[in-house]
């Protein structure tokens, strides 16, 4: 079955300001990430005060993580030499290697001044990672970009505002995969009857997202001109670190 999409992109104009469904969906992986937090520290017995600053420091990490990612890993030649462009976030331009380096970062900084176990704190946020990264994919949908290549199959998207050909819907494959690593995460979670993961939690999460990527960046267009020259595209070659350290986490039997 082929569907032609030709969604705009944007929910409101309101003339001075358009408000997007990408910007949207953006915003509520970070409240739906806050409620699951807060029923965790509720159980775990932490203090839901600390979540508006953890609030805080999410959001640092992973914007400036990912907006720093793309001009680094896929544009640096033109953001080096217009680094003002660098802060321009408006025009797009986001990379998830990067905004995970960010939230690694912010999240030891954050556990630093709040006295919270770093690894604890890693683990839980894991389990929210996969519902942002959900709803940024959709985003990423309504925005007719991230597309997969053409299709000459029975099932495809035609993405309107590119061009007439049936496509692989790319993004909405990374979300269901994503939503099915929050579905393993969640279970594991909830079943387990001491909240003792030793790493697993973490590591299963990047081995869920980035192995993910690994696969389906094979159906999806290059995002960059020099990835045509490459084995592998950059998306897959940056997974191959995260999923490693994913496998590491999820496989080993020490205390860190």
């Amino acid at each position: 079955m082929i569907f032609f999409w030709n969604q705009d992109p944007v929910l409101l104009d309101l003339g001075f300001l358009q408000i997007r469904y990408y910007g949207v969906l953006f915003a509520s992986g970070f409240f739906l990430g806050t409620l699951i937090m807060k029923q965790v520290f509720l159980a775990e017995n932490k203090d839901p005060k600390d979540l508006d600053s953890l609030l805080f420091y999410m959001v640092l990490g992973t914007v400036i993580g990912a907006r720093l990612g793309h001009c680094l890993f896929y544009e640096p030649d033109f953001y080096l030499s217009h680094p003002i462009e660098i802060l321009m976030v408006q025009k797009g331009g986001l990379a998830s290697h990067g905004a995970a380096l960010g939230m690694f970062l912010t999240l030891w900084w954050f556990a630093q001044k709040k006295g919270y176990a770093y690894l604890w704190l890693l683990e839980r946020i894991a389990l929210t990672v996969p519902i942002g990264g959900a709803l940024i994919r959709t985003g990423n949908f309504f925005n007719q970009e991230i597309i997969g290549r053409p299709t000459d199959g029975s099932w495809g998207v035609v993405f309107g505002l590119i061009d007439p050909l049936p496509r692989h819907p790319a993004q909405l494959y990374e979300a269901a995969c994503y939503l099915l690593t929050f579905g393993v995460l969640f279970t594991l979670y909830h079943r387990a009857k001491t909240k003792d993961f030793n790493g697993r939690l973490l590591g299963l999460m990047l081995v869920g997202i980035f192995i993910s990527r690994l696969f389906i960046e094979g159906i999806k267009e290059n995002q960059v001109p020099f990835e045509a020259g490459l084995p592998l595209n950059l998306g897959q070659l940056l997974s191959f670190p995260l999923i490693l350290l994913g496998l590491y986490l999820s496989a080993r039997k020490k205390r860190l």
